[in-house]
């Protein structure tokens, strides 16, 4: 077998074993201790001619390999039936080093996938509105977050809230231009009917949207009485 290895091609020495077993098509549970030594040794040789460091690790697995090696070469005269073999230990450690591999993989795919879910930091809302904001009757800005948090709740029950982006951008801009031609329609609309997709991301642009058209003077929002309907209206 050709060795065409690099020493920082491998995380250690079982990652190197496991991957000459491999290559060897061995089975793991039979290894084929005389001709794996040799592949490994020859790696180690190969990278001692070409100058580059071994760690000490590889060079105590070397030797882990030589000694199960020479105990498989020593004729026995009588082999007890519970006689451990050789080979046992060593096995044990690359099965357990597999499923460390196997683990990491599937964690490293759960990390990409991770990438593709949309999360926002919580931000102060009172950024969005000014003093003078027409919000009429009783109704305050923290009125108006409780009640959208009721309706989320609300909401919960029926759909959860999807996180996962989606190909279409949802801003505050482009809810604003939309919300705007609402109230040209209808001059005024519910609150809560202006939150007809339930998603993270499209929720959150809409409460900003209402927010930022009631600082710039485009709607107001009013209440009559505490518990009626909120309302958004289109300012003439």
């Amino acid at each position: 077998m050709e060795l065409d290895l690099k020493i920082n091609e491998f995380e250690g020495p079982l990652d190197l074993l496991l991957h000459l077993i491999k290559e060897s098509k061995m089975n793991i549970f039979d290894i084929k201790i005389e001709e794996i030594t040799n592949q490994y040794l020859k790696y180690i040789e190969t990278q001692e001619k070409m100058n580059l460091e071994i760690d000490s690790e590889y060079l105590v697995l070397a030797s882990e390999l030589i000694e199960i090696k020479s105990k498989l070469l020593l004729p026995n005269e009588k082999v007890e039936e519970d006689e451990e073999d050789p080979r046992e230990e060593l096995i044990n450690r690359l099965l357990e080093y597999e499923a460390y591999k196997e683990i990491t993989k599937t964690l490293k795919e759960k990390e990409e996938l991770r990438k593709e879910i949309y999360t926002k930091a919580p931000s102060n809302i009172q950024e969005y509105i000014e003093e003078n904001t027409e919000i009429k009757s009783d109704v305050t800005l923290d009125d108006l977050v409780d009640a959208f948090q009721k309706f989320l709740e609300r909401k919960k029950e029926s759909k959860p809230l999807s996180t996962r982006v989606t190909e279409k951008e949802i801003t505050v801009s482009s809810r604003k231009y939309e919300i705007g031609l609402i109230l040209k329609r209808k001059k005024k609309i519910s609150f809560f009917e202006l939150f007809p997709v339930i998603s993270r991301e499209y929720i959150v642009a809409t409460f900003l949207a209402i927010l930022e058209m009631t600082k710039s003077k485009e709607l107001v929002i009013i209440q009559n009485d505490t518990f009626d309907d909120i309302i958004c209206e289109a300012i003439k």
